[in-house]
């Protein structure tokens, strides 16, 4: 599994001409899953995600995470963080998770970070999206749970 988290301010996703998810100041987070995936490793993200301590203190250090800033987030599925570019031009995407799989997976993330009283925004699995929003910092991270947990 592999998030793409960036502090963010006014982000919003967009399909067709309908804004589906808006958020003022947070995280958007760009989600990845490959069929190895697991709920337990879901869940062990999500503990990462919201654990992050990578917004500014009264001291402009990063030491604060999601919660103790009043955050919010904005979660979008991206299969194409499974993209292999070794052979060629043009990526491969087998790695990605099969859709069936990918969206259940998807929307129990979803679901566990509103268990957190976390207010969650969300794009549409599968749709043709557009995203807008400032990456404040600029602060991008990526978690890849096979690097953070040998997984």
């Amino acid at each position: 599994m592999r998030f793409v988290v960036q502090v963010a301010s006014d982000a919003r996703v967009i399909t067709g001409d309908r804004v589906i998810g808006r958020i003022s100041k947070g995280l958007m987070v760009l989600i990845g899953i490959e069929d190895a995936d697991t709920r337990e490793i879901a869940d062990r993200m999500i503990k990462k995600l919201l654990g992050l301590r990578i917004f500014p203190d009264e001291n402009d250090k990063t030491n604060l995470n999601l919660r103790q800033v009043g955050g919010e987030l904005l979660l979008v599925s991206q299969f194409t963080l499974y993209a292999d570019c070794r052979h060629g031009n043009r990526p491969s995407f087998t790695n990605a998770g099969k859709p069936e799989f990918a969206e259940e997976l998807y929307k129990y993330i979803i679901d566990k970070c509103r268990e957190n009283e976390i207010h969650t925004e969300t794009g549409e699995f599968g749709a043709k999206m557009r995203l807008f929003f400032t990456n404040e910092g600029p602060f991008t991270i990526i978690l890849d749970s096979e690097e953070l947990f040998g997984m």
